[in-house]
């Protein structure tokens, strides 16, 4: 690591710690406070019930730990009766790579069937760990609530979706690690065996002086406006197409890429400048995101990191990472080093690949069985986050954004109130259509 990404990093810790101004230390928990009840199951509630919800509720009772499901908690009552039926089925066939039948391991009556805005602090009450799988306009408030209810979290990425999302995870991630809570983020590479061994591996390359980053391909799924919904309610089932909740899919998606990049660079960037907009997704059904960007990442050291994401069908579809360093390159997608002329200096090999996304809830139950405390994913989540807001800054106001005014940005973009009558404050106009950031005209600092 560089001497000015090794300080980058620093000075962002030393923001998070001053973030949570004067807390004491709080002593490692004991094995009593670990699980709830005189077994030794640790018990799990869902706060999300959606497909990736879903996916990590089989992940995590797939584990080799004695884990049950005991409470779910959604905003939409059909998303909690599909992902029961989906976990209580005979043989469960996850996206991600599990199978098997877990339904011995899932115990969620109706009376812990929790449903509403309110719905995720009854199902935490009753859990030691929670997974956080809602929109991740809502990442914030139901981290902070776990963390308060000395839980320990497993919550997807992104972490947040606005600078004051970011604040909130940081102030909440300081407060976890007074209390031991373990906490893992989503962000499945830094589990992944290639990336591991290439990260270990980095220093064959030298220093690195640039990187590229890209997440291109056709998009996502649409929910159309339904008869008889609420503003609200349609933004909540179409939530990838609005800001306050997705932050837009260079947010939502290309938060990966950009992770991978921050993680082996050792710190975040200090500024960024890029171009995006809606060239062909601009349909009402699309709500307010762009349908490309392109972000300058610029480090401390004086490297950039160029990056791509676009959701245009029938496009070039590409999703990796390139870093080039003064010695050769590492190709995270080949999970190869290569020399400046190409020789290949090391290959990952992929027999050996595991599936991360069922690694990471493997070592996080692992832990908690143990009374271990090994995890505190939160900074880097809601460093890489904000690494991701940034360059969605940039994009739309085509200006120039230095993180250290970015991540004091208030953008007050949530309701003030959440029900089903709220208002939100994105609003279509009469034509149906929703205001489109416009570089040169929208402004944030």
């Amino acid at each position: 690591m560089s001497n000015d990404n090794k300080s980058s990093r620093r000075n962002f810790v030393k923001q998070t710690s001053m973030l949570a101004g004067g807390l004491m230390a709080a002593p490692l928990l004991s094995r009593a406070n670990f699980f709830s009840g005189s077994s030794d199951v640790i018990k799990v509630a869902l706060i999300g019930c959606g497909g990736r919800g879903t996916g990590a509720a089989m992940q995590a009772m797939l584990s080799k730990q004695n884990v049950k499901l005991v409470a779910m908690a959604d905003a939409f009552r059909d998303r909690l009766d599909d992902a029961y039926k989906t976990l209580t089925a005979d043989d469960i066939s996850d996206w991600s790579g599990g199978s098997g039948n877990i339904k011995d391991k899932i115990d969620v009556p109706e009376e812990r069937k929790f449903v509403g805005f309110d719905a995720y602090q009854k199902a935490i009450a009753l859990a030691d760990v929670v997974i956080l799988t809602t929109p991740p306009g809502f990442r914030p408030i139901h981290f902070a609530e776990a963390v308060k209810q000395n839980k320990h979290i497993f919550m997807e990425k992104p972490v947040a979706t606005t600078p004051e999302g970011i604040r909130s995870v940081l102030e909440n991630a300081q407060i976890a690690k007074q209390k031991k809570l373990n906490v893992v983020v989503g962000l499945q590479r830094h589990y992944q065996n290639s990336y591991r061994e290439l990260f270990s591996r980095k220093d064959m390359i030298g220093d690195i002086t640039s990187a590229q980053a890209w997440w291109n391909n056709d998009g996502v799924w649409v929910k159309m406006r339904q008869p008889g919904q609420t503003e609200m309610e349609y933004q909540m089932r179409n939530w990838y197409y609005f800001v306050w909740l997705c932050g837009d899919h260079i947010n939502e998606q290309h938060i990966h890429n950009i992770d991978v990049i921050n993680w082996f660079k050792g710190g975040h960037p200090v500024k960024a400048q890029g171009m995006g907009g809606r060239q062909v997704r601009k349909g009402k059904e699309y709500g307010e995101i762009f349908d490309h960007h392109y972000v300058e990442f610029h480090y401390a050291d004086g490297s950039i990191l160029n990056s791509q994401c676009r959701h245009i069908p029938g496009t070039m579809s590409k999703v990796d990472e390139l870093l080039v360093g003064t010695k050769g390159k590492i190709q995270c997608g080949a999970a190869n080093i290569v020399d400046a002329k190409g020789k290949v200096l090391y290959q990952y090999d992929t027999e050996k690949e595991n599936n991360p996304y069922q690694t990471e809830h493997d070592e996080l139950f692992a832990a908690i069985a143990k009374g271990e405390y090994k995890f505190a994913n939160a900074d880097y989540g809601a460093e890489s986050t904000m690494t991701a807001i940034l360059g969605r800054m940039a994009t739309y106001s085509g200006q120039i954004v230095e993180w250290d005014k970015a991540i004091n940005v208030n953008m007050n973009l949530h309701p003030d109130t959440y029900t089903w009558d709220t208002v939100p404050k994105t609003l279509p106009k009469e034509d149906g259509y929703y205001a489109i950031a416009t570089p040169g005209i929208t402004k944030y600092v």
